[in-house]
């Protein structure tokens, strides 16, 4: 019983799977951090609103409290954008780099000219038709 729990623990997605869990928990809090540490107090100099979650609007003495939606949706924006820009952008162009520098290698055959077979480079006469090569 034992032995196949070590054998799933170990297995290869699973630690894979829990260190992606970890590392995208700590790049969430750096995100998060630049959010609202950067971000936010940037937007709200250049908005002249430090904060959107003291907005409200009533309706029929009834208080909507949209501040604090509005500070979550410019948030999640700024993580996308940043997420997007600097981390599926950057690896994209790497993906695309890695498959660029791969060259076909040299053809070693050749086609007949009469049954169009593949025959060696070097051959002077096909094996198939017999057909002199120049």
């Amino acid at each position: 019983m034992l032995k196949g729990f070590k054998q799933f623990i170990l297995r290869g997605n699973v630690v894979d799977l829990a260190v992606g869990v970890v590392i995208g928990a700590a790049f969430g809090k750096i995100v998060e951090a630049l959010v609202k540490d950067i971000l936010t107090p940037l937007i709200g100099a250049i908005a002249k609103v430090p904060d959107f979650s003291g907005l409200f609007f009533t309706i029929n003495d009834s208080k909507f409290m949209i501040g604090d939606f509005i500070n979550a949706l410019v948030s999640f924006l700024i993580i996308a954008f940043a997420i997007y820009f600097f981390v599926v952008v950057p690896i994209n162009s790497l993906v695309t780099r890695s498959k660029r520098d791969k060259v076909p290698a040299d053809p070693t055959t050749k086609k007949c000219p009469e049954c169009f077979s593949e025959i060696p480079l070097e051959a002077t006469r096909c094996a198939h038709c017999t057909t002199k090569l120049v």
